[in-house]
């Protein structure tokens, strides 16, 4: 395993040093200039879309119109984003590039919010129908928006490997570690067990297909959420005094206004970029999956709940992570990774022993939701590949070994393949979007100036004639036909 991992980490020093964080960077600023900080200036219309239902719908408007709410969309991208690299991946940023890391985790969220307003946009405007569903995301604005065939074939594959097998493997790993810490037995044995039984019930709601992953995310999400929340405000309110001195060391840290001994500027500035990447995940092409399937009247209003996914997960979930690990720990940067076990021991730091206990809960949940999250992002593509039902059930299967899988590989090795695969859709991702997001701007001019007209904002695609191999924006669905009408009643 040490070979592979040499090798593979060898390849990710060169992605992550000299191509991915300045392309996220660059696209991220791009983005932002070119939507006049959408990311910034409509977080307002971000917690309108999140709660918006179908005009004219009742409790569940996706047994009626089908596709799914778009809460539900946001639950489902919210489950891959807020997971283990929220608890995990923070740690090792933290304990590998110092606080510092933590700033260049917000900057990249921020910029990040404007490429997922993109990605997301494009993913609304070409998704397809699926049955009584939609679906969609970066292999369909590929074939459909650039008539890039390869690449979107390319593409589907990388997210495919990365979202069904190694992110899956991280969610477990991280799931077996707490585990481990609680019950102070590490053993392949322990492990072993653990991961035979997360794989059941992943595979028994993962059989069951998007609207049972969607059912239990949007159960899930919000309580793991909350719960974890509320324990980190905890620990931020107790230490309200050290506050101000936490923040000066993440800030000059991140500057290189004060060095760590192996925890330089780069180092702080690559590990909040990759760890910012895994938790957040925007421009990385895996969002707009989820995006495509909720029932909207307008594509700009997923780009708008994305936006805000982003930010929920970095800005606060993240945030929370990094302030118990300072506050609660007094540790030596720039050594090796430190993954969950980190969390836990700053949170009993603080809170006595059922603190390790209480992480090993919450993980439990958080990783279990990316798991279904990121099962669902990966099915999506496989989907676009092949309409095989056997290829799809070969596929469940192996995704149900790499759950298993995760509980007994070693972190550094599971968390080499996930930079590798992320780095290698960033970069399919961002090459697409560039050239696309003149259509995504056209689609957010198109979205203000219905609401400045006081419309509550429907797209048809005779609006933007222009724009082709658009197959579902023809206003024969009932939620786009009774926005429309309504549309035409104020003219």
């Amino acid at each position: 395993m040490t070979f592979l991992e040499n090798i593979v980490g060898t390849f990710n020093d060169g992605l992550w040093t000299f191509v991915v964080p300045w392309l996220l960077v660059g696209a991220g600023i791009f983005f932002a200039f070119r939507t006049a900080l959408v990311q910034l200036r409509m977080i307002p219309s971000m917690f309108k879309s999140v709660v918006e239902r179908p005009k004219g719908t009742g409790a569940d408007a996706d047994e009626e119109y089908g596709g799914i709410s778009a809460f539900k969309a946001f639950t489902i991208s919210a489950a891959s984003r807020v997971g283990t690299g929220n608890v995990a991946g923070v740690a090792v940023a933290i304990s590998v590039g110092g606080p510092g890391a933590v700033f260049w985790m917000w900057i990249i969220a921020i910029l990040g919010g404007a490429t997922s307003f993109i990605e997301s946009t494009l993913a609304q405007l070409w998704k397809v129908r699926d049955g009584d569903n939609y679906r969609g995301g970066p292999a369909y604005y590929m074939k459909k928006g650039l008539g890039w065939t390869p690449l979107a074939v390319v593409f589907s594959i990388a997210i495919a490997f990365t979202f069904g097998f190694v992110y899956q493997a991280f969610q477990t790993n991280a799931i077996a570690e707490s585990l481990a810490t609680s019950f102070g037995n590490d053993s392949f044995t322990f492990r072993a067990i653990v991961g035979v039984i997360i794989a059941t019930v992943s595979g028994f709601i993962i059989f069951g297909g998007v609207q049972r992953i969607a059912n239990m995310t949007q159960i899930i999400v919000p309580f793991m959420a909350i719960a974890y929340l509320v324990i980190g405000l905890y620990v931020v309110v107790t230490n309200i005094d050290a506050v101000p001195g936490v923040i000066s060391d993440i800030l000059s840290h991140a500057l290189g206004f004060q060095q760590i001994a192996g925890a330089g500027l780069g180092a702080a500035m690559m590990q909040g970029i990759q760890r910012g990447l895994f938790s957040n995940e925007a421009g990385e092409g895996s969002a707009p999956n989820a995006a495509a399937t909720a029932t909207v009247s307008h594509p700009v209003k997923q780009g708008l709940v994305q936006t805000l996914g982003v930010y929920f997960d970095t800005l606060v979930v993240c945030s929370i992570t990094a302030f118990i690990i300072l506050l609660g720990t007094d540790m030596e940067y720039g050594g090796e990774a430190e993954g969950v076990s980190l969390t836990q021991m700053a949170l009993s730091n603080q809170v006595g022993d059922w603190g390790i206990h209480l992480v090993t809960f919450i993980l439990f949940f958080l990783a279990f939701s990316s798991i279904l999250g990121n099962y669902y992002l990966a099915e999506a593509n496989v989907e676009y590949l092949t309409e095989s039902r056997t290829w799809l059930f070969l596929f469940r299967a192996v995704v149900i070994f790499f759950i298993w899988f995760g509980a007994v590989g070693t972190l550094p090795f599971v968390f080499a393949l996930a930079d590798t695969g992320a780095g290698t859709m960033v970069i399919l991702n961002i090459a697409a979007i560039i050239p696309l997001s003149g259509v995504a701007i056209k689609l957010l001019k198109n979205f203000n100036q219905q609401r400045r007209q006081g419309i509550d904002p429907v797209f048809h695609r005779d609006m933007l004639p222009e724009i082709k191999n658009i197959e579902v924006w023809d206003g024969s669905d009932p939620v786009t036909r009774r926005s429309l009408d309504d549309l035409k009643a104020k003219e």
